[in-house]
């Protein structure tokens, strides 16, 4: 409990006549203002505190904090007072020597103020009512931010010296908080700021309007998010493993009411039958052996936002039953307990199985792929959407070679050709792995087509190659790097020659032996 406050003025005693319960007396005061300012959460209250604990340890008539109210504003405004009323409660106590020591940053002791022409109105009769009036800059790194002003009243023998000293320590620990508070309201600015830009760049990256692919089935799909993604419907994203189903998911969530929230994936394929209830729903302290606290499931961990099941087809049939009464209720009990948790997720689910053959093999509750099967999205495979590949496969290169540190630029036509006529078993995912293969193997700004892994350049791998010969070999890259120097030089043989440099006359001599028609690589308008 605080000490009561003392009287403001005691004319006949002064604190400090008394060294040793003098410094004692300071001593305590500043502990007492470091544990005021030691969470500088709320300043403005923190400052008052501190003036209060200088009215009743030293017995200040009147103080003072004013700071600019900004921060490369010049004019002082009262922060924080003690002992004023009326219109003094508005500015500095004496604003002409207020503002002298905020610019100079200088403090000032006036031992007698009433013989202070700046103070006209601390004018006494006799020195029981005289006042020393002080004055000091609230400063860091040589900045003034302020300044603390206090009223004592006069006493001959006070050692201004030390007196000063001690209410400097005392405004050098307001600067301190004042700048701990600066730093954690740019910290907290920073956070704010970097979470705006992450939720941005979350948002533009999952943006429907990104999902590559130019392609009939994909446009389908891209409208079908469209519909479903401001609603609260069960989705359920079908497609062969590696089409990009969740990324698909993603761009749902971030397209959602419920973008500010959670997006958790459980991937049900990944979990033993053993571990699933529990991860899903959570389990209570004791519910089996190692359960020593309280643990909360993806569905409470995604609650008002949304949960993406992976795999669905995955979940074992008692784990079903549970899944089934929260699709139905949106509510469930934790592993071992017995309250009631009540959710709001919205459910994505993704499968590359064939459903309706699980639950006629009964692996899955058919009631369940009714609740499950409310908006349906298939994303069709690779090879049937062949126009998305080259514009994938140049996504790709941009972005992988710039993780990379590497400077390739494009795909040259023959290899261009060979990612067409490839089947892509493991549809984006494997596109993906083969042009990040190419870009890291590729000593230049083009992939050709030797930089392919070999599957895309057999018979085996494409059903298009056949076995050549050495010649046939060289001749192949030769072509490939004539009609690559032909684009960049537009057609302009003497150009290609200097890139490649060869002769124009080899060139002309090789354009022959290959059948090239160099007028095709010409501009238009040149």
């Amino acid at each position: 409990m605080p000490s009561p406050r003392l009287p403001a003025r005691m004319p006949h005693q002064d604190p400090e006549r008394n060294a040793h319960s003098g410094e004692v007396r300071k001593l305590t005061s500043l502990l007492d203002v470091s544990q005021a300012l030691a969470s500088p959460t709320n300043l403005k209250s923190s400052f008052h505190r501190v003036l209060e604990i200088l009215e009743r340890y030293h017995r200040t008539c009147r103080s003072v904090v004013s700071m600019p109210p900004d921060e490369d504003g010049r004019r002082l405004r009262l922060y924080a007072s003690i002992g004023l009323r009326g219109a003094d409660a508005e500015a500095p106590l004496a604003p002409t020597l207020a503002h002298q020591v905020f610019e100079s940053g200088r403090p000032i002791v006036v031992p007698r103020a009433s013989r202070e022409p700046a103070l006209p109105e601390r004018r006494v009769r006799t020195d029981a009512d005289e006042l020393t009036y002080m004055c000091l800059p609230i400063q860091q790194s040589r900045k003034c931010h302020g300044v603390l002003e206090v009223e004592l009243a006069f006493a001959a023998d006070r050692p201004y010296d030390r007196t000063m000293k001690f209410y400097g320590v005392v405004a050098t620990m307001l600067a301190q908080a004042l700048k701990m508070q600066q730093l954690l309201a740019a910290d907290r600015q920073r956070l704010v700021d970097e979470n705006v830009r992450l939720r941005d760049e979350l948002r533009e990256r999952y943006d429907f309007t990104h999902i590559l692919g130019n392609s009939g089935a994909m446009r389908q799909v891209c409208e079908q998010v469209v519909k479903v993604a401001r609603t609260n419907t069960t989705v359920l994203i079908r497609g062969e493993s590696g089409t990009g189903k969740e990324l698909i998911a993603q761009a749902i969530h971030h397209n959602s009411l419920r973008a500010r929230k959670a997006f958790l994936k459980v991937s049900c394929a990944a979990l033993p039958d053993s571990l699933i209830e529990s991860e899903l729903f959570g389990y209570e302290k004791g519910a089996f052996t190692g359960a020593e606290q309280r643990k909360k499931g993806r569905f409470e961990l995604a609650h008002g936002g949304t949960l993406l099941l992976d795999e669905i087809g995955d979940v074992p049939l008692q784990t079903q039953v549970k899944l089934l009464r929260v699709l139905q209720e949106r509510e469930f009990e934790r592993l071992g307990g017995v309250e009631t948790v009540k959710v709001d997720v919205r459910l994505i689910a993704a499968t590359n199985r064939d459903l309706e053959a699980s639950v006629s093999e009964g692996g899955l509750r058919q009631d369940l792929l009714y609740r499950l099967n409310v908006f349906t999205i298939f994303i069709p495979p690779l090879r049937e959407r062949k126009s998305d590949v080259l514009l994938l496969a140049d996504h790709f290169v941009e972005k992988l070679a710039t993780e990379h540190g590497k400077q390739v630029k494009r795909i040259s036509t023959p290899a261009i050709d060979a990612l067409v006529a490839y089947h892509w078993p493991g549809n984006v995912r494997e596109l993906q792995n083969v042009i990040e293969r190419a870009v890291l193997v590729s000593d230049g700004q083009v992939i050709h087509m030797h930089h392919l892994p070999p599957t895309l350049q057999t018979a085996e791998g494409s059903g298009t190659a056949s076995t050549q010969s050495l010649g046939d070999a060289v001749g192949a890259f030769e072509r490939d790097m004539i009609e690559d120097a032909l684009k960049m030089a537009r057609g302009n043989r003497a150009r290609a020659a200097r890139l490649l440099q060869a002769t124009r006359r080899i060139v002309n001599y090789k354009i022959k032996q290959y059948s090239i028609d160099w007028t095709r690589y010409q501009d238009p308008e040149s």
